[in-house]
């Protein structure tokens, strides 16, 4: 099963949580400043995803979505 995580980056407070929980480091930290003058967490589409969610339980702002494909 393969996956795929939206992260709304305009809410985004770069804790880094969810890039310490995703077990195949799909995640890291954009190189572009959001509205609020924080670098948010990004999604690497290049990455496997295996949509497992640790990354949006950990969100402490709730703002990851995961999806998976069948």
């Amino acid at each position: 099963m393969r996956g795929q995580i939206r992260i709304r980056s305009v809410l985004c407070k770069s804790c880094g949580l969810c890039i310490e929980a995703c077990p195949k480091g799909s995640i890291r930290i954009s190189k572009q400043m959001n509205p609020n003058s924080y670098f948010p967490a990004e999604f690497q589409k290049d990455q496997e995803c295996t949509g497992c969610g640790l990354c949006a339980i950990v969100c402490p702002e709730a703002i990851i979505e995961v999806y998976r494909e069948k």
